[in-house]
């Protein structure tokens, strides 16, 4: 039990793929305009990594060393291929939306990278767990960016969210506040690697405050321990 939650503390924090590994940022940043887009991106992504882990888990015995990149490749655009045909008869607007970073999963460091450093060495069940946790640590990377970045640029949340879960979600959206210009510079490129740049900059404060606070703890206690030590003798 304890190895799942190592592998789920790496993939939602301490090894996250946005915001620590900083894999993946091409769809990071240009899908992230809207919280919904980013969402359906991020979800498709976690599915790719669980399914793409659990395969090559389950064949890793029989994949030739020599050959073992092309063969995850390979693998990962047949599971890609499979959930892109999903999103097209089920969330066709979604999927043109999203457009090209769909085939691009392909391509995505953080799936090759898990395939090779975890799926190709361990077990068929701690994979997946594996592929899952990071999914949805690149998930929650994205999702706070098209929230922030929706927020600040339009003023709505869950804009566009019918194009994910259907018709009843239009009942979703959020409007903020009205503006008669938006904020262009959220909605830009630029403005995506600067909420990014805040986001890391606040994992690492909260990190650092952890790391002094357990430094204190650790302090506090040799003291005590020096002063039991003391009055024994």
């Amino acid at each position: 039990m304890s190895n799942y939650k190592d592998i789920a503390r790496a993939g939602l924090w301490q090894s996250n793929p946005g915001l620590v590994q900083l894999l993946g940022l091409c769809p990071l940043l240009a899908t992230s305009g809207t919280l919904s887009s980013a969402l359906g991106l991020g979800m498709a992504t976690m599915l790719v990594l669980a399914s793409t882990n659990g395969v090559i888990s389950l064949f890793r015995q029989h994949i030739p060393n020599e050959i073992r990149i092309p063969v995850f490749v390979m693998i990962i655009a047949a599971v890609v291929t499979a959930i892109e045909l999903l999103m097209h008869a089920f969330t066709f607007a979604l999927y043109q939306s999203l457009g090209i970073f769909i085939p691009l999963i392909v391509t995505n460091c953080v799936v090759i990278g898990r395939a090779e450093a975890f799926a190709s060495k361990n077990n068929v069940l701690p994979s997946v767990f594996d592929g899952l946790m990071m999914g949805a640590g690149f998930c929650a990377v994205l999702a706070a960016l098209g929230a922030i970045r929706e927020i600040l640029g339009q003023g709505t949340l869950f804009d566009g969210a019918d194009l994910l879960f259907g018709a009843w979600a239009t009942s979703l959206r959020i409007e903020l506040y009205q503006s008669d210009s938006h904020f262009l510079l959220a909605i830009l490129p630029p403005g995506a690697f600067m909420v990014l740049g805040c986001l890391i900059a606040a994992k690492n404060a909260l990190d650092a405050r952890q790391k002094a606070r357990q430094a204190a703890n650790s302090g506090s206690q040799r003291q005590r321990a020096r002063v039991t030590q003391v009055s024994n003798a």
